[in-house]
């Protein structure tokens, strides 16, 4: 008696699962140590696994039997085989392989090397040549007797366990008395109820049951399996021993052979399995990321916090300073050097050339800053992503403030020259300095002189030259000072925006490569594994 199996859920073409493949690879990739650690080395499992079945012995269909002890698992893989190849009700030699045979000219041993089943468990029968019927011919298989899952040996239980992972079809057989027992059902096909369209069930020992209670025993079993989640798998009764049903279930092994698609629908169960798992916790919404105008802000709140504008304002104010300093009428100067003024503004505006003046930066205002844009760039993020993003971008930060303050320490203001006209109007102002005083003592000399009648001065329009000279240079002098004081400012206004240019592009470099770098390479992992997820369950996006 057999069912017919249910229609794979997906495409089975080597080129959709490969694709499938690659995109859990690609999801994996991206997750590594920003996911569950055991979710991602389950995932990368998963792909070394199937990435070596794809790439193996696509011909070939591995075909797995596992069952209790007793329930005659052994003697059906005889009954199949033809010959007796594994031990029956006695202890294996070596009781924590498998044994293997395979249908084929080259035996299937890349395939098994792979599998891990040591050559001298593996048996190779040929190619039968065409001596058996075609629809019990198999060629192509290779089928495995696992070591009984309920076994004493710890070592059996493992093999158990490794060894469905690599099945193409998995095959329980089943006994009429234990055929309800707890431990299969629970511990092996409760958990691989997504496999259903590559399990198969064998309810062996037929023959210990009065003809009239098979049906009804047969029913139970699909009852059973439909509560696993094993609804409308093949169920065929067999005994092994008297070889009923055994043809039964050789043509229910050839069909699966012979469509090809049983590697194709594991690797892409499993795929889809663990994929569903990655999108559980890592979500499938695109990310919304940081715009150009929060990135701007990001560096206007951190340039604000390393009080950039505070040290371009004292680089204006320090230029004027020094600029009238050397440029204003020259007893205007030695005014301000009685009251200290021309040496402070010197001395400061040194300080700043040097980066010694430079403002503290705020170190609460950039942890905060820092904090702001990790938690903007992570919205609509789960909760995984969210801290992934913290730990890439929060916590190297937090030195952030100190990191700020060097490259603005580093950064040349560009206000360490003396512009060329400020020379030229400092001769000027000591030439026309120099005319008045010259005017100055020669009135006095000539007032003196005239006063005794000894001698008369120049005149121009009545009035005398020296007095000309003396007036001309005062007013000269304090006209100069005024135009040069204007020019001061607006060439010092110039210099402190070019001084604040250069320490916002500082700000603006560490800002990418301390900051927003590290956002990019986070939504760009979140983007590579959501891409990865949704192509690992066969949808675009």
């Amino acid at each position: 008696m057999t069912d017919t199996p249910p229609a794979p859920l997906f495409s089975t073409t080597g080129g959709d699962v490969a694709a499938r493949v690659d995109g859990l690879a690609r999801a994996v990739e991206a997750s590594a140590g920003r996911l569950d650690p055991a979710l991602v080395e389950e995932g990368a499992a998963v792909v070394q696994r199937a990435s070596a079945r794809l790439r193996l012995a696509s011909d070939r269909t591995v075909v797995a039997l596992a069952g209790a002890t007793g329930s005659g698992k052994s003697s059906l893989f005889n009954a199949v085989a033809g010959v007796e190849l594994s031990a029956v009700g006695v202890r294996r030699p070596t009781t924590s392989w498998a044994m293997a045979v395979a249908w084929g000219d080259d035996g299937g041993r890349a395939l098994l090397e792979w599998i891990g089943i040591p050559e001298r468990q593996q048996m190779s029968l040929g190619s039968p040549l065409g001596l058996v019927p075609e629809d019990t011919n198999l060629e192509g298989l290779v089928l495995l007797d696992l070591p009984d899952h309920d076994s004493t040996e710890v070592a059996h239980h493992l093999e158990v366990d490794r060894l469905v992972k690599y099945a193409d079809v998995l095959v329980w057989v089943l006994d009429p008395q234990k055929y309800a027992d707890a431990a299969i059902h629970e511990r092996y096909l409760r958990p691989l109820a997504r496999h259903a369209g590559v399990t198969m069930v064998v309810l062996n020992q037929i023959d210990k049951l009065p003809p009239e209670q098979w049906d009804g025993t047969l029913q139970d079993v699909r009852r059973l399996l439909a509560e696993d989640g094993l609804a409308g798998v093949p169920v065929i009764a067999v005994s092994a021993l008297r070889g009923d049903g055994v043809d039964d279930f050789k043509r229910a092994l050839v069909r699966k052979i012979r469509d090809k698609q049983a590697a194709g629908l594991r690797t892409g169960a499993d795929v889809e399995h663990i994929a569903k798992a990655f999108e559980q916790i890592s979500g499938d919404a695109p990310a919304i990321g940081l715009t150009d105008s929060d990135r701007a802000q990001l560096v206007d709140t951190l340039a604000e916090a390393a009080g950039v504008s505070a040290v371009a304002d004292a680089t204006e104010k320090g230029l004027v300073s020094r600029a009238v300093s050397a440029t204003t009428w020259p007893p205007l100067r030695m005014i301000g050097r009685t009251k200290g003024a021309s040496g402070g503004a010197g001395s400061a505006l040194h300080a700043l050339s040097t980066g010694d003046a430079t403002a503290r930066v705020q170190r609460p205002a950039v942890d905060v800053a820092v904090r702001d844009v990790a938690e903007k760039a992570a919205i609509g993020l789960t909760p995984s992503w969210v801290q992934s993003m913290r730990r890439a971008v929060v916590v190297p930060n937090r030195d952030l403030a100190d990191v700020l303050d060097g490259a603005i320490a580093r950064t040349g203001l560009g206000i360490d020259k003396t512009p060329t006209w400020w020379s030229v109007v400092k001769m000027v102002q000591w030439l026309v300095f120099a005319v008045m005083i010259a005017g100055l003592l020669w009135t006095i000399a000539l007032t003196g002189a005239e006063l005794t009648g000894a001698a008369s001065a120049p005149t121009v329009a009545g009035v005398w030259v020296p007095v000309f000279m003396a007036g001309g240079g005062l007013v000269v002098g304090l006209l100069l000072a005024l135009i040069t004081t204007v020019a001061a400012k607006s060439s010092a206004s110039r210099r402190a925006q070019g001084a604040e240019d250069r320490l916002r592009d500082a700000i603006a470099h560490v800002t990418q490569e301390r900051v927003l770098a590290p956002v990019d390479h986070e939504l760009g992992a979140y983007e590579q594994a959501r891409r990865g997820i949704a192509a690992a369950l066969g949808r675009r996006v």
